[in-house]
């Protein structure tokens, strides 16, 4: 049962309801924005609602055998509130999102909670996007231990792996571009693959503090896995993190780390052992 004010439970017990819906979004930047279904921008708790990007949602499901909850939203790109650029970005990833209802003639009367959780897989293209919501039961669905594998299972610079990140991350500046996905830097000199599957993140120009992975590296030239969400400049500053694919002859070469090595890499594989089962 969801606790609600004896006034709002009166009021949804009557013949007729001005009730409303609210999602209330907090990015991981900590910027809190709301939006509604209601005609009008409502104001609640200090945080305004906005009507007028369209959100419209599914059905919410909640189920009593664990199972994680089915729901999604849809809404209209309004290049206002919500931008195509910052989805591209990754700005709402992972967002916390809260979703309830209000009487939107007396808000006084509190909130009914329909969900919460964060947003998942987001979809968008011709000027509407498509968020799914993850609730609380999602995190009963994720494994718990680990297996064994040839690859390393830590992540480079985490506290298993023990190194620190800053000794294998070099600053630059843009010099060449080709496009948001392919650029240079003319005095690069790491060797070729160094950076490959490592991490760029731009320190100044339209994309400053987006982390993007890097595709490719060679002779100061940078491929991307994705392009850069916002127009890539001359001069532009970087920082960028070697790459670690999670192999053993890379944490020894690369690194010098097979010490902390997180993986099994003599553990034989499915194929060696059923060869050996075939000669018995």
């Amino acid at each position: 049962m969801k606790p609600i004010t004896l006034q709002l439970k009166s009021h949804l017990s009557s013949e007729t309801t001005t009730l409303a819906t609210c999602w209330k979004l907090t990015r991981r930047d900590n910027i809190v924005l709301g939006f509604t279904s209601h005609d009008r921008d409502i104001v609640f708790e200090d945080v305004t609602y906005y009507a007028s990007v369209g959100f419209s949602p599914t059905a919410v499901a909640s189920n009593s055998d664990l199972s994680v909850d089915n729901m999604e939203i849809d809404g209209a790109i309004d290049g206002t509130v919500i931008l195509e650029e910052d989805i591209s970005a990754g700005i709402y990833d992972f967002a916390g999102i809260e979703i309830f209802m209000v009487n939107y003639q007396d808000i006084t009367q509190g909130q009914l909670n329909l969900r919460t959780g964060w947003l998942g897989e987001i979809k968008y293209g011709k000027g509407r996007f498509n968020a799914e919501v993850r609730g609380l039961m999602q995190c009963f669905s994720q494994s718990i231990g680990e297996l064994c594998s040839p690859s390393c299972r830590a992540k480079l610079g985490d506290a298993r792996c023990g190194l620190d990140i800053a000794d294998f991350t070099f600053t630059g500046s843009i010099t060449s571009i080709s496009s948001n996905q392919v650029f240079s830097d003319s005095l690069s000199e790491e060797a070729a693959g160094y950076f490959n599957m490592g991490k760029i993140t731009f320190t100044s120009g339209n994309n400053e503090g987006i982390p993007m992975e890097v595709k490719e590296y060679k002779s100061g030239l940078i491929t991307l896995v994705l392009p850069m969400p916002y127009e890539v400049q001359i001069a532009d500053e970087y920082s960028m993190q070697a790459g670690c694919d999670k192999n053993f002859d890379t944490c020894i070469n690369r690194f010098d780390n097979a010490i902390n090595f997180r993986g099994e890499p003599h553990v034989p594989g499915v194929d060696a052992m059923l060869r050996t089962a075939g000669t018995r």
